[in-house]
């Protein structure tokens, strides 16, 4: 239902049509937005705590080639929702302070491969405990029956996005991504 800005208001800044229906999903909303603004805030600083030149962009794309490693330069731009140029651009950047590792496909020369480095996996694997760290001093916060209520409401909205909660690993398959890991025994991708 388009929000008219001539109809009557009520106390809240709702149209007075709204539902209850309306009225709820509106807070939910909001609450889901905030927070997805508190987990940003807890992903920014346990980034900044490891490595204040990794930017979330950055770190988001680590992640991915850490969970589908080795990965082809166009599979990662689409699993990330950018243009194969941007995400060139930001491998660069990671290359050049050493957390990426960019090669030839060897089977396609025209394919550039990207493989964390060593120190790659340090950072992500430092960032991402961290963040759970932060996440479970939060959590724990709770009383138990708010804890309880939180699993089910977050694995609900969870399978409510349905294709918008795209698995990094379930992406590069469905784009073709993956590439046999020359390194891994009878070259497998490792994904299973």
């Amino acid at each position: 239902m388009p929000l008219d800005e001539a109809a009557p208001q009520q106390p809240s800044g709702r149209p007075a049509a709204w539902s209850d229906l309306d009225a709820e999903a509106e807070d939910v909303t909001v609450a889901v937005m905030t927070a997805s603004r508190l987990l940003m805030a807890v992903s920014a600083r346990a980034l900044s705590s490891i490595d204040d030149a990794v930017t979330l962009p950055q770190l988001r794309a680590l992640v991915v080639l850490e969970s589908c490693e080795p990965l082809k330069l166009a599979a990662l731009a689409s699993t990330l929702g950018v243009n194969p140029s941007t995400a060139m651009r930001m491998v660069d950047k990671l290359e050049a302070v050493g957390l990426v590792d960019r090669r030839a496909n060897p089977e396609n020369r025209r394919e550039v491969v990207l493989r964390l480095t060593a120190a790659g996996r340090d950072v992500v694997e430092q960032v991402l405990a961290h963040r759970r760290a932060e996440i479970r001093t939060l959590v724990g916060r709770l009383p138990a029956e708010q804890r309880e209520g939180l699993v089910p409401a977050l694995q609900a909205l969870i399978q409510a996005a349905g294709e918008l909660a795209v698995d990094p690993v379930d992406e590069v398959r469905r784009t073709g991504g993956l590439v046999p890991n020359p390194l891994a025994p009878g070259g497998r991708d490792g994904l299973g």
